[in-house]
Parts: C-alpha cells; structure tokens; sequence
C-alpha cells in the first residue's frame, strides 16, 4: 500500500488505487476536487447522525473519506469504480460494511443530510440522479458538486438549479471548483430515460438507459460494424465485449439463430439497457449478461466469437490502455481458433497491435473513417 498516491485530507489519510491496478500507472484515484470538497465539508456543522450519498465517486476517496464518521451510501454507473471502493477500503483497513455500494441502475434511500457528488462526463446520467434526488433530502440538508474546471460545463449547474435549487460557485482551487447547491421544494418531475431510438436495417427500437454511449442513436463505428458481423455461427459461444445497449449481440443473433450469447459492460445502465433490449429483440431466448471488468473471470478458452467497439476513453481518460487490455482478455477468453471481431478508427493501428498476439489479423471492411478487423487466436 506504501507505493500508491496518498489522499491526505481534514477527514483522512488514504492510500488509493485505481482500477484496473495497472503497473507504472501514473494516473491517480483521486484529483484536487475531491480534497478541496473534502477539506470544505470538514469545515461544517453536520448534524448528529449525519446520513452521507456519494454520486460518481471515481475510486472511493470521497465516500473512504466519509466513511470513518458518518455512514454513507455511494452511488455511481461504473463497476470499475466500484472495485475501487472495495479494494482500497480493504488496502486501508476500512470495515467492508463502512459504505454501501447501490449500482446506478438501482434506487438509493434517503433521506440524506449530506449528498456529495462529482459531475460525470455524461451529463444524462446527472439529469437521472438528480431526478431521482427527488424526496430524498432531508429538510436542510448539504448538497455539494465538484469537479475540475476543465470537465465542469456550465450545463452541469444548468440541470443542479432546475432540479434542486440556486446554485453558488466557489473560486477554483488547484483547478477545482466546488458548486454550492441550495435545495428548494420541485418537482416531482418525470424522467426523460431511458431514451428510445429505432434502426431501419435491421427494424429494432433500442431502449437506452440515461449513462449508456451513444444514448441518442447508434453510434458510427457499429453503423459500420452491423453490416459485417460474422454469419453460420452455428452454436458457437459468443461474447460481446463492452455491450453497451447490446446492438451488435442483438444483431449478430438474428442472423445466428442457434449460438449462444453473452453480453459484458462495466456500466450498469448498459447491461441493465442490454437486457431490456434482448428481450425486446428476442422473447426467451436464453443470453447471459453480465456487469464486469471486461472478461475478466471468463475461463480460459471457453469463447469462440468475441465480437468489441472498444472504448477509447474511461471517465475523463482518453487513450487505447482499455482497448489493449480488452484485446489482451479476449485473446485469453477465446479457444484455439476462436476469433475476435473489432471494429476501430483507422488511425489507431489496431492492426499491427493485434498482430503482436493473434496468430492471423485479417480485414474484413473499411471506409474513410474505420477498419473492422477479425483476428484469430
């Protein structure tokens, strides 16, 4: 634990990780926002009894922080973060029950004295929770948003003052910025997700939960995907990778009728999003969906097909580290023989770095902007 970046806050000292753990990773779990939001609650007078919710906190600093004098619950879209609550709660020597964990797709319950939140990159997903705020505050309770100045839109303070009240910005500190947050009587108001969009070739409606990529259309990369996906699968088992709403599984079993499908996402709201549109799509038919690092945990060897748009960023992070690691996995998850169907933007060279592990890397499509590459183990 000596070797991961310390939070040192009025509340804490806490050594913390991000996931996945990664060796050199020089990023860190925690940024100048969550010790300026830290360091300013510790200045307040909470009251006794204090109920704390934390909202999209990235690896546990804010809800770790809390824990050790108030209970709190933590909330948030992203099973990555979640096993980042945990194992940096345990690396701490924190108790497993000091925070409980309610998945973004879940209901939390108030009332709450105290709501902490980080603004997300996806500003639906705020819409959501800020929504579902709704009769969960207690009566003069402490809301407080933050973020870095960078990724805080003025939209962000847009959809704080609609839903719960005026809001108050702080001066920046480190590049962070604190939003003060006074809760007025609203609402009830009427969530907006999940959002609904309809494909013509082939004829589906997709129900899109409010953090789900691409929430409002398909996205081009699995426009260019769709017409491409492997056919006569027969009963070959078949994963798709980073599911999102799970169009390319839904798609690719129409045209395989007999194969059998498992669907992975870290999201919640994607897996949640997933299997409302399987079964939209396909009544009984069996599929497995699962909210998960990636492959991770899938035996060795036991995947013919994995089918991936990978991501190319995680949270504020852009770069091809996931999609690495998502090649990496599925290489591992897949038997002698099995394939990997991607889909990537031209310019990242997905080829050649498939090639370093897959023993044939061939192209099946392309256009001006993407490639869709099988590659097989």
């Amino acid at each position: 634990m000596s070797d991961l970046p310390v939070l040192q806050t009025s509340f804490a000292t806490l050594a913390l990780a991000r996931m996945p753990v990664t060796r050199g990773d020089t990023l860190q779990a925690f940024d100048a926002a969550d010790e300026y939001l830290l360091n300013h609650v510790h200045t307040l007078a909470l009251p006794p009894n204090c109920r704390a919710l934390v909202l999209n906190d990235s690896f546990g600093a804010l809800a770790l922080s809390l824990a050790q004098h108030c209970p709190v619950t933590s909330s948030g879209d992203s099973y990555l973060a979640e096993q980042g609550l945990r194992y940096n709660q345990q690396h701490n020597g924190l108790g497993a029950s000091s925070v409980e964990f309610v998945p973004a797709c879940d209901r939390w319950q108030g009332p709450f004295d105290l709501v902490l939140m980080r603004i997300p990159k996806t500003l639906s997903l705020l819409e959501e929770q800020l929504i579902r705020l709704h009769g969960q505050l207690a009566a003069n309770a402490t809301v407080i948003a933050t973020g870095m100045v960078k990724h805080l839109p003025r939209s962000a303070g847009d959809l704080l003052e609609r839903y719960l009240g005026p809001v108050q910005a702080s001066l920046a500190q480190k590049k962070a910025r604190l939003l003060f947050v006074t809760p007025q009587a609203k609402g009830p108001f009427i969530s907006p997700y999940p959002s609904r969009y309809r494909l013509e070739q082939p004829a589906l409606e997709l129900r899109n939960h409010a953090n789900v990529f691409s929430r409002e259309g398909l996205d081009i990369g699995s426009r260019a995907f769709l017409p491409h996906l492997p056919r006569n699968l027969g009963n070959a088992r078949v994963a798709d990778l980073g599911c999102g709403n799970g169009v390319l599984a839904l798609v690719c079993a129409l045209h395989n009728p007999e194969a059998q499908f498992s669907l992975f996402d870290e999201s919640y709201m994607a897996v949640q999003s997933a299997a409302e549109n399987w079964r939209l799509c396909h009544g009984a038919r069996q599929a497995e969906f699962h909210v998960n690092d990636g492959l991770s945990g899938v035996a060795p060897g036991s995947v013919d097909v994995v089918l991936c748009n990978p991501p190319f960023h995680q949270q504020q992070v852009v770069g091809d580290h996931l999609a690495q690691r998502m090649f990496q996995q599925a290489h591992k998850a897949l038997r002698v023989g099995g394939e990997l169907w991607i889909v990537g933007n031209r310019h990242l060279g997905y080829h050649a770095k498939l090639k370093r592990a897959f023993r044939e890397v061939s192209l099946v499509a392309s256009n001006a902007k993407f490639v869709i590459l099988k590659a097989r183990k």
